[in-house]
């Protein structure tokens, strides 16, 4: 894989893992007033939009260290995952720049608010919001198809199930 890419498959439990550090850092950021968490917080998405674990910590230590001892990986498209993190970064931007560009803690609030509801789906129940989002996108024809093959064929979501073999 190239250095400016993004792993696809992804492990759930790594991108589980990666919430988890999202929502504590967030929380810590929202309960303190430590505005300029808020940088971490959207550089740490902005690398994993660019390559993955590779420019983030939380990432390389999710994908590296803690997801393999969660036991055997469960798989995902890497595509719905890449675009999740760019509503991160675009999200946890905007709470940085409101907050510490504009001192406006509250819009800034409210804006991370959200993001950390839907790192809550991902961490605690597996519901990625953003791939939910990247689905609908792709059925009505705004990503292409091409963009990940295993999202558009849907014999691919679930293992097939073999037919019981009867005699007759």
């Amino acid at each position: 894989m190239a250095f400016f890419g993004f792993p696809n498959p992804v492990n759930e439990k790594a991108a589980r893992t990666v919430a988890t550090g999202v929502l504590l850092l967030g929380a810590l950021t929202l309960v303190t007033g430590w505005w300029w968490l808020t940088i971490p917080l959207a550089l740490g998405f902005i690398g994993r939009v660019l390559a993955g674990p590779r420019l983030s910590p939380l990432g390389w230590l999710a994908m590296t260290v803690i997801g393999p001892r969660l036991g055997a990986p469960h798989f995902s498209p890497g595509p719905p995952k890449r675009f999740a993190q760019g509503i991160g970064a675009a999200f946890s931007t905007s709470a940085a720049v409101l907050a510490l560009g504009f001192g406006q803690t509250l819009a800034a609030g409210i804006v991370l608010g959200v993001l950390l509801v839907f790192a809550t789906l991902e961490a605690a129940l597996g519901f990625c919001a953003g791939c939910f989002v990247f689905g609908h996108l792709m059925r009505l024809g705004v990503i292409p198809e091409e963009t990940c093959e295993a999202c558009a064929d849907i014999s691919r979501r679930r293992p097939a199930v073999e037919e019981p073999v009867t005699t007759a």
